[in-house]
């Protein structure tokens, strides 16, 4: 049987037996193809513009006891809180003389080796706070962000760079540098480990830096303290 010709549209066309319109059908599906093809887009463009206007806090406490042992009976917070209170006293005249501990078999008094104070990029990317490496033990050493505070952005990333004011990508390409991991917060004191390969004396600038647009967001230019 043929099928029925019909007006659908504004033009007469054979749309078959039960009248179906194949045009509207066409552009149906392609509507639903454009909006399955929007979902990774605004993903995407969510991933990469929401930190402009959204903050990450942190507020690690400083690695007293990372490195420390944890008895059987106590917990890395109870450690914490111990070593803390032990840190609030250390000033206090002892009525007797403590006993001397053998090498080896107590913490190190953690030493500032090098130290800066964040400062912006540029008008948009904007920094403060403070940069401090400290050595901790013989082989361990940490990145500590005090009072840490920038312009909030994609996959940031910390990095330890051999130059003292780099200020684009191809300036930290030409002097070299070796990246701590992502940031862990914008905003807010935190630390990073150096692990025992980086040679960390020939850092001069922490630097934040957005792995994406391979943009410099804020650097620290380090110097010995004092």
């Amino acid at each position: 049987m043929l099928g029925m010709r019909k007006r659908c549209g504004t033009r007469w066309r054979d749309c078959g037996a039960a009248g179906v319109d194949i045009a509207a059908m066409i552009r149906y599906v392609l509507i639903g193809v454009g909006i399955v093809a929007l979902i990774p887009i605004a993903w995407l463009a969510w991933w990469l513009l929401s930190p402009l206007w959204m903050d990450t806090e942190v507020a690690e406490e400083f690695p007293r006891a990372v490195r420390a042992a944890v008895p059987d009976n106590m917990t890395m917070a109870e450690v914490e809180e111990t070593m803390a209170a032990a840190a609030a006293v250390a000033d206090r005249v002892m009525a007797e003389a403590m006993p001397e501990m053998a090498p080896g078999s107590g913490e190190a008094t953690p030493q500032a080796l090098l130290t800066g104070e964040f400062r912006g990029a540029d008008r948009f990317h904007q920094g403060s706070g403070n940069a401090t490496i400290y050595q901790l033990g013989a082989d361990d050493r940490v990145l500590r962000l005090d009072d840490f505070r920038v312009t909030n952005g994609p996959d940031l990333r910390v990095l330890l760079v051999n130059a003292p004011n780099p200020e684009s990508h191809s300036d930290l390409t030409d002097a070299g540098y070796v990246e701590l991991g992502e940031l862990k917060g914008n905003v807010g004191s935190q630390n990073y480990d150096i692990r025992g390969g980086v040679d960390w004396s020939r850092a001069q600038s922490v630097v934040i830096y957005c792995n994406p647009f391979r943009v410099v967001f804020s650097v620290a230019t380090l110097a010995p303290p004092g």
